[in-house]
């Protein structure tokens, strides 16, 4: 059944303030209104001691919702109950809806190494310095990029072995080695 549902052929993580994408909903799960919410977490979760996910109904409007239940299917996947939302074609109001956590709940279920855990680090290119703070990290088929505003003009960052330098973890700030002449496209 999963398979004759599409998904994006990317997806798209971004921070909204303090919300965290994570992921969408991917399909209806059996009759009682469960979900299946596709993620990038980075690991198997059950998204454990969290109370509430949000959704965006609006672009910048997130609503809450309660969680009933939530398993772990796999490790990109969760089975999710939501309050509320109790039959088949309620679910289905909701597909490809993306999910928000809270920053503390996402720093909690995120791993490490996940892309989206670069979210709110800063851009740094060797040649040019500080280029702002990563506020989307979108998947693609084969290639990473990181979404900044620099000079008041949005860029998509290639995230890569050849691009990336280092990550300080602790001072948040992601190192980078554009190509050249990247940045003279974006700024004309």
């Amino acid at each position: 059944m999963l398979a004759k549902i599409p998904f994006l052929l990317f997806t798209t993580i971004r921070s909204m303030a303090n919300y965290f994408n994570i992921g969408k909903l991917a399909a209806v799960h059996g009759t009682d209104g469960e979900l299946l919410l596709k993620h990038s977490l980075g690991k198997r979760s059950s998204l454990k001691d969290v109370s509430a996910i949000f959704i965006e109904e609006h672009k910048g409007s997130f609503l809450p919702y309660f969680v009933q239940k939530a398993k772990a299917k796999d490790a990109e996947h969760i089975y999710l109950k939501l309050e509320g939302i109790d039959t088949r074609e309620s679910a289905r109001a909701y597909l490809q809806k993306g999910i928000y956590l809270q920053e503390e709940d996402f720093q909690a279920q995120a791993s490490g190494q996940a892309p989206l855990s670069l979210l709110g680090y800063v851009a740094s290119d060797r040649e040019h310095g500080e280029l702002g703070t990563i506020d989307e990290i979108i998947e693609m088929p084969h290639q990473l990029l990181a979404r900044v505003t620099y000079r008041e003009k949005e860029m998509l960052l290639p995230l890569n072995e050849q691009t990336m330098l280092k990550v300080d973890r602790k001072g948040k700030i992601l190192h980078l080695d554009l190509p050249a002449g990247l940045l003279d496209i974006y700024l004309g």
